[in-house]
């Protein structure tokens, strides 16, 4: 059954129209029709069967028919920071990290990222990449939608976390020269926030205040990972150990 988001208030006996893009995809690209069943979430937990009812130019109407039960989410919360990178590298580790059941998404602007956003630019990239996260829960039948925030420079999310920790978060920064391993380290007991950096790396000026604050510097292998591949790699293999895998 084809999922689609819907954040709407969806309740069984509702009869709604899906939004633009949805009605796009449902229509053009997979080819749906009258009578044709699917699924909808709300991106906040909550899922339902529905019908589609009819399909008025662009406009498909549908009619929710029950909730149903959605229990995808995993039991750790993973909290990616990752250096923002370039061209389609960062839409994959966005909707990567998504299928494997990150939380929320921080995308970091550090000293060697190749891409630079202004605040227009860097408001356009955000809801881009939050479209990319939407897709990738419809594709992975997750129902909570984790939220892409707006990109920061790394001492700024390091200041509001210095601020707002609860003090049993896991934080983890990936470093080639890291001395810690994944496998070596006991199950976290809140949080794993994990810190991944752009193509360059990060600088030691960012890797120094990362670790000021607390985070672990781990490596994955004697290998070096590309930017796309670090942070997914480090999330399967946490999921391997402490979540749902």
């Amino acid at each position: 059954m084809h999922r689609f988001h819907c954040p709407r208030d969806l309740a069984p006996g509702a009869r709604l129209a899906l939004p633009a893009e949805a009605a796009h995809h449902a229509i053009r690209v997979l080819r749906l029709k009258s009578g044709d069943p699917i699924g909808l979430f709300d991106g906040e937990g909550h899922e339902f069967s529905a019908r589609i009812t009819t399909i008025e130019g662009g406009t498909v109407w549908v009619a929710v028919e029950a909730a149903a039960t959605n229990d995808r989410e995993p039991p750790l919360k993973l909290v990616l920071l990752q250096g923002i990178s370039s061209g389609e590298r960062m839409d994959y580790t966005v909707q990567k990290a998504v299928e494997l059941g990150v939380a929320e998404i921080w995308p970091l602007l550090a000293e060697r990222s190749v891409v630079r956003l202004d605040r227009e630019r860097a408001e356009k990239r955000r809801l881009h990449w939050q479209r990319v996260a939407i897709a990738a829960c419809e594709q992975s039948g997750r129902s909570r939608v984790p939220p892409v925030h707006a990109p920061l420079r790394l001492a700024d999310w390091l200041a509001i976390w210095r601020a707002q920790r609860q003090g049993n978060e896991r934080a983890l920064l990936l470093s080639p020269a890291g001395g810690a391993r994944l496998a070596a380290l006991g199950e976290p007991q809140g949080p794993v926030i994990l810190l991944a950096g752009p193509e360059g790396g990060f600088t030691e000026a960012e890797a120094a205040a990362a670790r000021h604050q607390g985070f672990l510097p781990v490596r994955l292998g004697p290998r070096i990972l590309r930017t796309e591949t670090a942070a997914l790699a480090a999330l399967a293999a946490i999921q391997a150990l402490w979540g749902d895998f």
